[in-house]
């Protein structure tokens, strides 16, 4: 073995080994019992991000232990074909070449597409690869490619024969530079410092005016109503009276309508039905009707009369300095709110009346929320389930045309001779109704989450009835971000509970948002992203992974320190010297791939092993609760200081050929179990240890997860280890050399054994002798564990008269340094003005300053 651990040179050989071997597949145990989780597809033009690794981490660590588990089970990748975003993608390459989509047509665009997809487009499949994710690349599934396809067509076109799909005319958000519909979650909303413009609408009777506030003084020229809260007294005898639409000379009326805050702005509201959601509820209730004075442009038109031809925002300053003219403006306030920007490219998005097609999501949703109620599924943690019934019930009619070419085209045709529409499978070669022959199928392409939402059954073959879909349907698991629970997740569980009849998952792990060290997001435009990738090419993907796992607390935001990574990788280091040292100094021999404990373990082999089926137990709670980072932070911190801190350093102590023999072989399967246990986290180099160590011919990844026995423990180890570290502080606190031998008078309460006194001598590079009290404590240093003292005479060892002076000194500063942080602390300024943290670090600071102080005054009095 390299005396030290190379990431790289080890990471590069280990997958395409697991790969050949099928050991991804979950056929590697054919009699098991069926664990599937598919893969949350990311965008074909996708590259991974902290957020992928982070996720993939995740379903990476519950795949690997449940296929050593014995579970047959399946990790399905594949990808989105992410409909805007590839569209993106290839328009900016015609782009550069001078052309646009229009110019070569949708049939050579569409085959442009196709050819990206085959150069570029598996870019973040390979990218998993390099982080050693073990997903059944056998089953590797694409939302376009042709299983997929039929599926999101049947499902079209048998919630279209259900009266569950419909097009209809409605509010949805555009993306001018986009030209297309988007979904919420093609949204970004930004905080935006905004204006509330207060504009007064003439009555028609002469009586006077009603104000209005609107923060888009643009939309007021479609504007076909003002609207107040039927409870409001304030406008109640103005309702069903006119005003005179200023600018437009247009009479509308003033209605009630409980859908009005009577809160914002002035109360009163302008209703402008085409632009704005609320208003156009507001206008199907009050039969107005919507005037479109935005087009798909985002220029004002024809509707807006001498507005019209101008861009929405130059519009917008248009409008209010006609206002103005006409001495309609009362004021303008600074109004910071939200404003919805396109995802994609930026654009802020108008709310537009269109007509698309539309999802009817109210027979939907129940059967999607009863899965929860009944538990039949469950969010980890529970407390996500209060946002997801929240979002369901409030639930509007999903949108799911998009003025797209690439993605799945609405297989609906209408009939040029009588305005038939006509929804099927097949392509209709004549009307059913008048049997006319020129049919247009109509030129929109689907939502890429109408594909996404069928996820979970179409990748394992339906609508057919395959051996995939009946063995592992419902799947077992979920990981998502807390971000697509109601964008993906809520969508998922309404298709899977309507066309499966079953609920996709049991399980719905939620995981938090990877952020810097300070809790920022993580962002180009902000320097502070970072990159998995080059995470990996510094540290190796096993520190990569494992520093993600230790700090995913369920459902809470990761903020992730590059010390955490570096962290990580010394203890990969660490495992490396470990078994390195106990094969090639130890002479421990290859070990059985299962089993080998020893039957009557010496005590310090006892303990160890008692501690490992302690630790092993535990580890496996907290995996099954998908509690990693406890489980992982609890295996570390046992592998680092039990295993290689004290029972290494105590096994170095060793002598006798027997009590050497055992020693070997409780190491060997110690070694062996934590290697089984680290695996699913740490895959590259648990694998290359495990074939140093291990005497079968089988893969680790492919071993059997570790079933430790029970071990009785000798009860005075955690004595002896108290004692040993008093002894190491000691001679650390008065700088006495190794070499220096230190006797220890050791005082127990019960009998003790040999080999007690044997590992306190070697562990603490002390001569321990048992013996009484002494009768002059005075010119001793005591030490104390549970049931045992240690005294030290310091006669001989240290330097009283040099050493006196040192620690007055030392109390003397510490006593200045605690006057001066008390003087802070007292200081109500400074508790107002600082951060809290800046404050409680500063107490945790003098917390510190004064057990140290009793410290030394402790050492002094010592001294005598």
């Amino acid at each position: 073995m390299n005396p030290t651990y190379q990431p790289h040179e080890v990471e590069s050989r280990w997958y395409d080994v697991w790969e050949s071997s099928g050991a991804f597949a979950p056929e590697i145990n054919p009699d098991g019992e069926p664990y599937c989780i598919v893969i949350p597809p990311p965008n074909v033009t996708g590259v991974l991000h902290m957020g992928h690794a982070l996720d993939l981490s995740m379903q990476d660590v519950i795949i690997r232990r449940k296929r050593m588990q014995g579970y047959a089970a399946l990790w399905l990748p594949g990808t989105d074909h992410a409909g805007i975003a590839t569209q993106n993608v290839v328009e900016r390459e015609l782009r550069n070449e001078g052309l646009s989509r229009h110019d070569i047509g949708r049939e050579a665009f569409v085959e442009q597409v196709w050819a990206w997809k085959a150069k570029s487009g598996n870019t973040i499949s390979k990218q998993m690869r390099s982080l050693g994710f073990s997903t059944d690349w056998s089953r590797e599934r694409f939302t376009f490619d042709d299983g997929l396809s039929n599926a999101v067509r049947k499902v079209f076109v048998d919630l279209y024969h259900e009266g569950l799909i419909y097009r209809a005319n409605r509010i949805i958000n555009w993306c001018p530079r986009c030209h297309t519909a988007l979904s919420e979650i093609e949204v970004e909303h930004e905080e935006d410092p905004g204006e509330l413009t207060f504009v007064a609408y003439p009555l028609t009777d002469g009586s006077g005016s009603i104000t209005v506030a609107t923060t888009r003084p643009e939309t007021m020229l479609g504007d076909t109503a003002v609207a107040v809260n039927p409870d409001d007294e304030r406008y109640a005898n103005l309702v069903g009276k006119t005003v005179m639409l200023p600018l437009m000379d247009r009479e509308i009326p003033i209605v009630a309508d409980e859908g009005v805050d009577p809160d914002f702005g002035t109360g009163a509201v302008k209703v402008t039905p085409a632009h704005d959601p609320l208003d156009f509820e507001i206008g199907e209730r009050h039969g107005l009707e919507p005037i479109v004075v935005i087009d798909t442009e985002g220029n004002i038109t024809l509707a807006g009369g001498d507005f019209a031809g101008m861009d929405r925002f130059e519009a917008r300053e248009a409008v209010r300095s006609a206002l103005r003219e006409r001495g309609l403006v009362e004021r303008i306030d600074e109004h910071p709110h939200s404003v919805g920007h396109c995802s994609r490219c930026g654009t802020v998005v108008e709310p537009m009346l269109s007509l698309q097609w539309f999802v009817e999501v109210k027979p939907l949703v129940g059967p999607a929320i009863e899965a929860i109620k009944s538990e039949r599924t469950r969010f980890i943690p529970s407390r996500w389930e209060k946002n997801y019934f929240h979002w369901m019930e409030n639930l509007l009619d999903w949108c799911i045309s998009r003025q797209l070419w690439w993605g799945h085209r609405i297989p609906a045709w209408y009939c040029d001779d009588c305005d038939e529409t006509i929804v099927s499978m097949e392509e209709p070669t004549s009307c059913p109704s008048c049997e006319g022959s020129t049919l247009t199928q109509d030129e929109d392409v689907l939502d890429t989450w109408f594909s996404s939402a069928l996820w979970p059954f179409s990748t394992l073959g339906w609508p057919e009835d395959t051996e995939d879909l009946a063995r592992f349907y419902p799947t077992t698991t979920l990981v998502t971000g807390f971000d697509i629970i109601f964008f993906w997740v809520a969508r998922m569980m309404m298709m899977g509970t309507h066309l499966t009849h079953d609920a996709p998952f049991t399980d719905i792990v939620i995981h938090g948002m990877v952020r810097d060290a300070t809790g920022r997001k993580m962002s180009k435009s902000t320097g502070n992203a970072m990159d998995p990738l080059e995470l990996v090419d510094e540290y190796g993907a096993d520190s990569v992974r494992l520093s993600l796992i230790q700090s995913a607390a369920p459902g809470h935001d990761i903020p992730l320190d590059i010390g955490w990574v570096d962290a990580t990788r010394r203890f990969g280091n660490k495992i490396w010297n470990a078994v390195r040292f106990a094969t090639e100094y130890m002479g421990v021999d290859r070990v059985p791939a299962t089993g080998g404990y020893p039957a009557a373990p010496a005590p310090e082999d006892a303990w160890i092993l008692s501690r490992l089926s302690e630790v092993a137990t535990e580890v496996d709670r907290l995996l099954d609760e998908y509690r990693m980072s406890d489980a992982y932070g609890l295996l570390y911190n046992f592998a680092w200081s039990e295993v290689f801190d004290w029972y290494i350093e105590m096994a170095k102590s060793l002598e006798g050929e027997e009590r050497l023999a055992g020693m070997r072989k409780t190491l060997g399967v110690v070694l062996r179990d934590v290697l089984k246990l680290f695996h699913p986290v740490i895959p590259f180099l648990t694998e290359e240890l495990w074939s140093q160590l291990s005497d079968g011919p089988d893969l680790l990844i492919t071993s059997s997860w570790p079933e430790v026995p029970q071990f009785e423990s000798p009860s005075d180890v955690q004595p002896l280890q108290d004692l040993v570290t008093e002894v190491r502080r000691f001679r650390s606190q008065h700088g006495i050399a190794r070499s220096t031998e230190m006797p220890l008078i050791v005082v127990a309460e019960n009998p003790v054994d040999g080999w007690w006194l044997n590992q306190l001598g070697a562990l603490g590079n002390c001569v321990p002798r048992l013996g009484d009290r002494p009768e002059v404590v005075v010119g001793h240093t005591r030490l104390s564990s549970e049931g045992f003292e240690g005294f030290v005479p310091l006669a001989g060892l240290i330097d009283v008269d040099a050493e006196r002076p040192r620690i007055e000194k030392t109390i003397a500063e510490l006593r200045a340094s605690i006057d001066r942080s008390t003087g802070k602390l007292g200081n109500a300024k400074f508790r107002e003005r600082a951060p809290e943290s800046v404050v409680a670090e500063e107490e945790a600071r003098l917390e510190g300053l004064r057990d140290e102080l009793a410290e030394q005054e402790r050492l002094l009095a010592e001294l005598g």
